[in-house]
C-alpha cells in the first residue's frame, strides 16, 4: 500500500469514526414539538409534593440564604471529575427558567437535554427521573412558575478536558441512561407502586445510596446498598434490609419525617436536607417509601 493510499485510508477511518460518534452521542429529547401542549396546564397544588419529594431545593436553592423558594443555583457539588454547579430554575426570565415552556422542563429532567439541544450532566438526575409521569411533569413547572424569580447567576462548572465535552455524554447514556415510560404511580395511586415510583423516581435514592463505577455509572449490584457520598466526604449508607432489619416500617416512616433513628440519632450531612423535603409529604406517602425500602432485596455494604 502506497502513502497516499495510506493516507486516504486513514483519511476515511477516521471521518467514519468521526461520523459514528456524532450520530451515537447525538442528544435525544424525549418529546417533540408536537407534544408541548398536552404538557401544559398543571395543578402547582400538587406541583409543590411532586417538588419536594424530587429533592429540587437541595441542590438549587440559593447558597448562603435560608429561602427553600429561592432557586438562584450556584451550590458547589465537587465530584471526581470536577465541580458541577446547578445552574438557576427560579421563573427569572433572564437567569432562570422563566422563558421555558413545559415541554422544555420535561426533556431536560426526563432526558437530559436542554433546550438548545445540549446534553445536561448527569449531576441532574435524569436517569431516575426519566420515569416521571407526565402528570407529576406538568404539576411541577405549574408549582415552579408560582416562585419567587432570581436574578442571581450560578458560576460555571469547574471541569478539565475531556469533561468539558458535553458530547461525550451522548456515549455515557448509551451505557447507563434508559429512558423511561413517563407514565408513573400518581398521587392517587396506593401501597407498594407508589413507594417504588417514590424511592425510584422522583427521590431518586439509588443516586446516593449506591456505588458508582470509574465512568460515574451505578454499580447495580450495590443499588441501594450504599455508596461513597458523589462529594467525596462521608458514605452514603446501606438501605436495604441488610442494614434496617432492625427497623419497622413505622420506625423507617417516623425518621422520613423527623430525621431521628429509632436510638435516637439526628440525622446529617446532605440527607438532613432530603429529610426536610421528605418531611412536606402527606403520610401515606412517607409510608409507602417505608413500605419499598423495606421490600428491597437485602445486599451486603460494599467497601468504602
Amino acid at each position: 500500500m502506497g502513502t497516499k493510499t495510506g493516507l486516504a485510508v486513514t483519511a476515511t477511518v477516521v471521518t467514519v469514526g468521526l461520523a459514528a460518534f456524532w450520530a451515537f452521542s447525538a442528544p435525544l429529547p424525549r418529546f417533540a414539538p408536537q407534544d408541548a401542549a398536552r404538557l401544559e396546564g398543571g395543578d402547582a397544588g400538587r406541583g409543590g409534593i411532586v417538588f419536594a419529594a424530587s429533592d429540587c431545593a437541595s441542590c438549587h436553592m440559593t447558597p448562603g440564604q435560608p429561602d427553600r423558594r429561592l432557586l438562584g443555583g450556584g451550590m458547589s457539588l465537587p465530584s471526581p471529575f470536577g465541580t458541577l454547579r446547578p445552574p438557576n430554575i427560579s421563573p427569572d426570565p433572564e437567569s432562570g427558567i422563566g422563558r421555558w415552556r413545559a415541554i422544555d422542563l420535561a426533556n431536560a429532567i426526563m432526558s437530559g437535554v436542554s433546550p438548545n439541544g445540549a446534553h445536561y450532566y448527569p449531576a441532574l438526575p435524569y436517569t431516575s427521573y426519566a420515569g416521571m409521569s407526565e402528570t407529576d411533569l406538568r404539576d411541577l413547572m405549574a408549582f415552579l412558575r408560582t416562585l419567587p424569580p432570581t436574578d442571581h447567576v450560578a458560576p460555571p462548572h469547574e471541569l478539565s478536558f475531556p469533561f468539558t465535552v458535553r458530547r461525550f455524554i451522548g456515549l455515557w447514556k448509551l451505557l447507563y441512561f434508559k429512558p423511561g415510560s413517563a407514565d408513573g404511580p400518581t398521587a392517587e395511586e396506593p401501597g407498594l407502586a407508589r413507594g417504588r415510583y417514590l424511592v425510584e423516581t422522583l427521590s431518586h435514592c439509588a443516586e446516593c445510596h449506591s456505588s458508582r463505577d470509574v465512568f460515574g455509572g451505578v454499580i447495580e449490584e450495590t443499588r441501594f446498598a450504599g455508596g461513597r457520598n458523589p462529594e467525596g466526604v462521608g458514605f452514603a449508607p446501606n438501605i436495604t434490609p441488610a442494614r434496617l432489619s432492625g427497623w419497622t416500617q413505622e420506625e423507617l416512616a417516623r425518621f422520613l419525617e423527623t430525621g431521628r433513628s429509632p436510638s435516637g440519632r439526628e440525622v446529617g450531612g446532605t440527607m438532613k436536607d432530603v429529610i426536610a423535603n421528605l418531611a412536606q409529604l402527606q403520610p401515606e406517602d412517607r409510608d409507602a417509601i417505608a413500605a419499598y425500602v423495606k421490600s428491597l432485596p437485602p445486599r451486603p455494604t460494599p467497601s468504602p
